[in-house]
């Protein structure tokens, strides 16, 4: 399975500039394509449906090609959704650390080349 590093996911409870507001998970996001270091911050709303490591702990993004196998044998801890039209994501536990995997559509790599669509 390859696997093409996509970014750093750091929580924060200080407002980014260029936050975008994922309704479904209640969470304000940043776009790493936009961050030198590729840092995806998340600011959860208190209300927020994510809990545990997600929400905890900082995690790494990887974007494959096919889910489902990319998941198996994988300790999933949010099960795959769809934060914006175009990209499906899902989170695991390995080796005590979350990973996050991405799956773009239309030969996507970047949140910007789902947006412009």
């Amino acid at each position: 399975m390859i696997r093409h590093f996509h970014h750093i996911g750091l929580p924060t409870d200080e407002k980014q500039p260029g936050e975008a507001y994922i309704e479904d998970t209640k969470v304000w996001v940043t776009r790493p394509e936009n961050h030198p270091y590729r840092v995806e911050y998340l600011r959860f709303e208190s209300d927020s449906p994510v809990t545990g490591p997600i929400r905890d702990m900082p995690h790494v993004a990887f974007r494959v090609e096919d889910m489902d196998a990319a998941l198996q044998g994988e300790e999933v801890i949010l099960e795959p959704f769809s934060p914006m039209p175009g990209l499906m994501v899902a989170f695991f536990l390995k080796d005590g650390a979350v990973f996050e995997y991405m799956v773009f559509e239309g030969g996507a790599t970047e949140f910007s080349e789902l947006l412009e669509g």
